[in-house]
């Protein structure tokens, strides 16, 4: 089955062995002359569950039987993911909300509260906050700034719209017993925006993506939250990167 997608203002051709894939990309259907063609193969499954498995060992997990239909719809992000830097754009693992026209993105390991901490933004502020994408959304660098998109990749709960919106700020979470916030230097986030980007295998691709990293640091600020999930934790982010108060930096 082939269909194409538009996905980042990218016109993507996908050829898959099984349905599922144009069920999961379904808003994102488009017509016209693809910049990008993905064709899965076998080969590519069974890729992506030997990676599953292995990532399933190092967070202790027991590991999970998937199907190949969802193994697929993972082989072929994998394959977008791995061209996009040449038209500037990152996959940054991530749950990215927008409010009142600027998007933020919170960024952390698995498990830490990314999406906990989204859902109380939403808690919050209501009808304000609108989900971009809560696992894998595409950020492109252009005219000095950034831009995140939603992607049909966006978490187990399917949290996302087909949007695009400018990026503001990045939020690295951290559990804590107290709620605090705190700008922090491009030079610091750095390190913590390469364990979250998408690393390409092309040498090329990687070349790309760090040069992106660099102006990502120069388009967006960046924060760090300690926080016990309380919705308080979601007032002082907002107040602090809405307002882009002027803290001490890391």
């Amino acid at each position: 089955m082939t269909q194409t997608y538009l996905i980042a203002e990218r016109l993507v051709e996908i050829t898959s062995l099984f349905p599922a894939v144009h069920e999961h990309c379904r808003e994102y259907r488009a017509e016209g002359e693809p910049e990008l063609i993905v064709r899965t193969t076998p080969e590519d499954i069974e890729r992506e569950r030997e990676i599953s498995l292995r990532e399933d060992a190092i967070e202790n997990r027991p590991g999970r039987d998937y199907p190949d239909s969802y193994l697929e719809t993972l082989a072929v992000y994998r394959h977008i993911a791995e061209r996009m830097p040449a038209w500037d754009t990152l996959l940054i693992h991530g749950s990215a909300l927008a409010l009142d026209g600027a998007a933020y993105l919170f960024a952390a390991p698995s498990g830490t509260g990314k999406s906990t901490h989204a859902r109380l933004w939403r808690e919050y502020l209501g009808d304000r906050v609108t989900m971009v994408n809560d696992d894998k959304p595409l950020v492109r660098i252009r005219g000095g700034g950034a831009v995140i998109f939603g992607t049909p990749w966006n978490g187990k709960h399917r949290l996302g719209e087909n949007i695009a919106v400018p990026l503001r700020a990045v939020c690295f979470i951290e559990r804590a017993q107290e709620n605090r916030i705190r700008p922090v230097t491009a030079a610091a986030a750095y390190p913590e925006l390469l364990r979250q980007v998408y690393r390409p295998a092309d040498a090329a691709m990687m070349a790309g993506t760090l040069r992106l990293l660099d102006a990502l640091c120069a388009a967006a600020s960046f924060w760090r939250l300690e926080c016990n999930m309380d919705i308080e934790a979601a007032r002082i982010a907002c107040e602090a990167m809405k307002g882009q108060a002027n803290e001490t930096q890391e």
